[in-house]
């Protein structure tokens, strides 16, 4: 259908869309496409569409440029913009980042340490210098001239003198790898591009390990590069043929191995080498087998090295055993295989072991101190119903020290220090929120929804103190990769809340909140368990009475577009908006064409429909592209980035002009694509919270809210 819109000059019309059929055929099937062309990005019509597209959302969105302007106000008058992180020790210094009023980009700082014992991180007042401090790299003056800017890897060597800084002007996720020496200020005249983002210092900070990707962003192999010499001169330590695996490359925190990783989706290996010898040959851990993940750390435990391994080997939701670093053969287990309660991460330090892993949809850590045999881990405790916590910021082998990440929907992100020999937990910073904010405004607690086949769904659900009845809500959702929507407090979201708004989040079968069982009932030919489930939720706060189908609005992003485009045929009737950042919505076409970035390395998340026509039919049978249909759809916001390559913009492209062609109602389906940006969105802090207002105003005009 043909959408048309008031405004002040004259009716504005979404751009039809030409049809140029395109045929399909695999497994006897042939589909035609009448919107692939849309897919020729360099094409100048298909830019004049998506610029059509744009103008066509901004007259249907223009009632809400005061509300937009608001809300921008709002984020940007509740953070504190001149302001810096807690400083991380790293060898002889401390590191942090600054942020300056009127600055869209941090600045990359430091600061001796006073001595090799001072392990209380200094003062510093947001504004105030200290006492010798080394600005090593301000983000603003490197992103100058460009309408984009990311900084990938930012590492310095081990004797705290060079640094290695990767950045991307174009979105696309392909960095040039620079070097600066820190004591003089100058850049060195090594410069390689078209890297991934990372960097990995040799001990010696004679060499640099990087990555490559190929045609389709695939990082596929490790060089090591000896500064001062040309790129054609790099060694390729490692390449990875199979388009199934990725390859990465770190070292441990006890910085004795570099660690050479290669991974699918559902396989893992790793090499190690000897960090006193960088030109020398990894030895593997374990070989690859498939279906079998892992992971390792370096640990000296009662004197003697040891890796410490995360593995699913006959254990679903992981076990972890220690080996010894000469005899792998050498195993015990540390902590046995519970199917309640999923491993996520073993970090070791000199002193003591920090285990992560979550149980009932909430994360947990347990610390076990070392030089008492076998470590026997304890699990610290909060009072909070929902929250999250997380070793972080902890670079340091010897800290005695371990810092952590907390918070909740309604606390601010809190940093604090366990002294682990003691237990007292010091409180380093908690995120500043200015203004009249007041964490006990606001209540957050669990809820159970009932999905089709009886599965008990987890609902995560904040909202404003005292609000009772049906209310304006906003209902989020991912439920893919195994990724988790754990609790996290948002500035932008004070907005919404303060509205009227409740918002939940559906923490549906795909994701890993409820253990890896969790993750494989929601994926390849059980991936409509994440659709259902997120209907189920949708119904079921409408049972209760928490809100109408006229009030609620759904969003997600990326593979949680897949689940918002899934669920706009579904169950149209639900929501009175579905908002989709980035969607992956013609799965179908991508995963069917290998050429493509990233398609391989998918099959395992969703399936082979190239060699398996179950896989096609049921992927068929879901895609959002491929199930629009003549009905009445809600109102739907697509929003997407031009030099996405993890997503392609072509995608949403096409799913919003087939929904403009049949949608039998009146809701406006709209799309908004940056031209400058890639699958994160826009840069710079700025943009983001411009970005953010558009969004959530459209939402709270859907939900009522306002």
């Amino acid at each position: 259908m043909t959408e048309t819109t008031e405004s002040t000059d004259q009716p504005v019309t979404a751009p039809v869309a030409k049809k140029t059929p395109t045929a399909r055929t695999h497994h006897g099937d042939t589909v035609i496409d009448p919107y692939e062309w849309l897919r020729d990005k360099e094409n100048p019509e298909v830019v004049a569409y998506l610029e059509g597209q744009n103008a066509y959302t901004e007259a249907q969105t223009a009632d809400l440029a005061e509300l937009r302007e608001t809300l921008f106000d709002e984020i940007k008058s509740r953070t504190q913009e001149t302001d810096m992180s807690v400083p991380i020790r790293r060898g002889d210094y401390w590191y942090f980042v600054r942020t300056i009023e009127g600055k869209p980009y941090p600045l990359s700082c430091r600061v001796a340490a006073t001595t090799i014992d001072d392990w209380t991180p200094p003062t510093v007042e947001p504004g105030v210098s200290l006492p010798g401090e080394q600005v090593m790299l301000d983000s603003n003056a490197e992103a100058e001239g460009h309408d984009f800017f990311s900084l990938g890897a930012a590492s310095v060597s081990d004797d705290g003198n060079l640094l290695a800084y990767a950045v991307d002007t174009v979105g696309d996720e392909r960095y040039t790898l620079r070097f600066k020496d820190l004591r003089t200020g100058e850049l060195l005249p090594d410069v390689i591009e078209k890297v991934a983002a990372g960097a990995v210092w040799s001990n010696d900070g004679r060499f640099v390990f990087y990555e490559t990707v190929d045609d389709a962003w695939r990082p596929d192999t490790v060089w090591r590069h000896e500064l001062g010499t040309e790129r054609s001169a790099d060694v390729q330590v490692y390449h990875e043929p199979d388009e199934k695996y990725w390859v990465g490359i770190g070292s441990t925190r006890s910085k004795r191995y570099l660690v050479l990783s290669v991974g699918s989706k559902i396989t893992s290996e790793y090499q190690v080498l000897d960090s006193s010898d960088p030109t020398g040959e990894f030895r593997m851990i374990w070989p690859r087998r498939e279906g079998v993940e892992y992971g390792i750390e370096h640990a000296v435990i009662d004197g003697a090295d040891r890796f410490l391994i995360l593995h699913n080997d006959g254990a679903e939701n992981f076990e972890l055993i220690d080996v010894a670093a000469d005899d792998l053969g050498d195993r015990r287990v540390l902590v046995p295989h519970d199917p309640q309660v999923r491993l996520d991460g073993i970090s070791a330090f000199a002193e003591h072991l920090v285990l992560g892993y979550r149980k009932d949809a909430l994360t947990q850590v347990a610390v076990a101190r070392l030089g008492h045999g076998v470590p026997t881990f304890e699990q610290l405790e909060f009072d909070s119903e929902l929250y999250s916590v997380a070793a972080s910021g902890n670079p340091e082998w010897n800290a005695p020290r371990l810092r952590l990440g907390y918070g909740s929907f309604v606390e601010p992100s809190e940093i604090f220090e366990l002294d682990v020999a003691t237990g007292e937990r010091t409180l380093l910073k908690r995120a500043p929120v200015l203004g009249d904010f007041d964490a006990n405004n606001y209540e957050q607690h669990r809820d159970w929804a009932v999905a089709d086949d009886g599965t008990r769904i987890p609902l995560s659900i904040v909202h404003r103190k005292g609000l009772t009845g049906r209310s304006p809500l906003l209902l989020y959702g991912y439920g893919s990769y195994e990724s988790c929507l754990d609790p996290a407090f948002s500035i932008s979201r004070l907005s919404m809340l303060d509205r009227g708004v409740v918002f939940v989040i559906a923490h549906v079968r795909g994701g890993g909140e409820m253990g890896r069982a969790w993750y494989e009932n929601g994926k390849t030919l059980t991936k409509k368990n994440t659709f259902t489930d997120f209907v189920a939720a949708g119904r079921h706060l409408v049972n209760i009475g928490r809100t109408s189908p006229g009030q609620m609005v759904a969003l997600g992003g990326s593979a949680g577009g897949l689940l918002m485009g899934a669920v706009a045929n579904l169950a149209p009737e639900l929501f009175n908006g579905i908002a989709c950042d980035v969607p992956f919505v013609d799965p179908l076409t991508s995963i069917l064409d290998p050429s493509l970035p990233l398609t391989v390395i998918e099959w395992d998340e969703w399936g082979n429909p190239l060699a398996d026509k179950e896989v096609y039919q049921y992927m068929k049978s879901y895609s959002p592209y491929e199930n629009v249909e003549a009905k009445n759809y809600p109102a739907i916001l697509a929003m997407t980035g031009y030099n996405d390559t993890r997503v392609l913009y072509v995608e949403p492209a096409k799913w919003v002009a087939r929904l403009q062609e049949l949608s039998t109602g009146d809701a406006p389906i709209l799309l908004k694509t940056d031209m400058t940006s890639g699958h994160g969105g826009p840069s710079g802090r700025y943009a983001v919270w411009r970005e953010v207002a558009f969004e959530n105003a459209w939402i709270l005009r859907q939900t009522g809210a306002v």
